[in-house]
């Protein structure tokens, strides 16, 4: 009977490192660094879960041990399905840089797509509308988890592209904010206005 007992308690220690190797690689799937979720490790821990079900574990200190491995397993189970759901759904699922509400919130609002777009002559007679640039600027710098440039030096950042790109024939400049791939992308275009 002592042997039992040994073969359950190590069976035991297998199944909780394999439970922390499953959960590692799978932390690793979701932040990018595996291509692929981590299939054979999933299957060998269900596997060894559903073998020491079908065991006469002993003691109720081992049978506890177990069936907090096994509720474990099967959180995790739910939790890594919901986020290969909310990724093939294109959604930020729970894996988005922690779960946390803000956190979330912030990828969802996050996604690829245009803030604001801007066309300006000169920055000193339109300085309402680069005001308001700067407030779009600063809006996408906080989504990105980024602080806000002083508005001195988007002001001067913006009256030398201005500049630069008066003096290559434009009349105005557009100027687009956007967020791409989780970052603030920020362009100056030569815009002329058809006569």
């Amino acid at each position: 009977m002592a042997d039992a007992s040994v073969d359950v308690q190590r069976d035991l220690a297998a199944l909780e490192a394999d439970l922390k190797r499953l959960e590692g690689e799978y932390n690793m799937f979701f932040s990018g660094r595996l291509p692929r979720p981590p299939w054979e490790t999933r299957t060998r821990v269900a596997e060894a879960v559903k073998r020491l079900d079908r065991q006469s574990l002993g003691n109720y200190a081992v049978k506890f041990r177990f069936s907090t491995l096994q509720a474990r397993f099967s959180t995790f189970i739910d939790l890594w399905d919901r986020g290969l759901r909310a990724r093939e759904e294109g959604r930020a699922g729970p894996f988005a840089h922690g779960s946390s509400g803000a956190a979330t919130e912030r990828l969802d609002r996050s996604a690829d797509r245009v803030l604001q777009v801007t066309t300006l002559r000169d920055p000193v007679k339109d300085a309402d509308k680069l005001q308001e640039l700067y407030q779009g600027v600063a809006e996408a710098r906080r989504e990105v988890g980024l602080e806000a440039i002083p508005y001195n030096r988007f002001a001067e950042l913006i009256a030398t592209q201005i500049k630069s790109l008066r003096e290559q024939g434009s009349e105005e400049v557009a100027f687009c904010v956007a967020l791409k791939d989780g970052k603030v992308a920020f362009t100056a275009r030569a815009h002329t206005r058809p006569r």
